[in-house]
């Protein structure tokens, strides 16, 4: 596994991954980056297109990344993982939407499970799930760090389309 750190305004990211694709995204800890697990290679260049791509998105220049992914998860994850790609820059939902949405509307506790096994936070943006009552609820990164990424969203992404009728 090939690792690099990124600095970024939420503070640094452990990127981890090799050329097939990235792999994981760890917040800071305590302010400082995350370690990589131990035989972990240094390997900025195999990093340079999710660099890039972050750099762009904490600028709001990006809004969407075009990147190769390793997810690895239960079916029912990766499910859960590829519907929160589909939720806009700048938009949120709910947990029970989502299960909603995956034709499984009681099973809202096990999306907000899958949700929190997302090893690809930021790109995969499980910080735009939040509670059914428009509440911030749990977040690997931490609930200020949730609300700093829905902000910043709200902030640079575009408006949705109009709908005229």
């Amino acid at each position: 596994m090939h690792y690099d750190i990124l600095s970024t305004p939420i503070g640094p990211l452990l990127l981890a991954g090799d050329a097939n694709g990235l792999v994981r995204i760890d917040f800071p800890e305590h302010g400082a980056a995350a370690s990589p697990a131990p035989g972990w290679v240094h390997d900025p260049a195999c990093f340079a297109d999710a660099r890039e791509q972050l750099l762009d998105y904490f600028d709001g220049r990006r809004f969407a990344f075009d990147l190769p992914l390793q997810l690895r998860g239960t079916p029912f994850q990766l499910q859960v993982w590829n519907a929160l790609l589909t939720i806009a820059c700048g938009d949120t939902c709910s947990y029970g939407d989502l299960a909603s949405r995956l034709g499984r509307p009681s099973a809202s506790r096990a999306v907000g499970a899958a949700n929190g096994a997302n090893p690809i936070p930021i790109i995969v943006p499980c910080h735009r799930v939040i509670g059914s009552r428009g509440e911030l609820t749990g977040f690997g990164g931490g609930l200020p760090l949730k609300r700093w990424l829905l902000d910043h969203e709200r902030r640079y992404a575009p408006p949705p389309p109009l709908h005229l009728r």
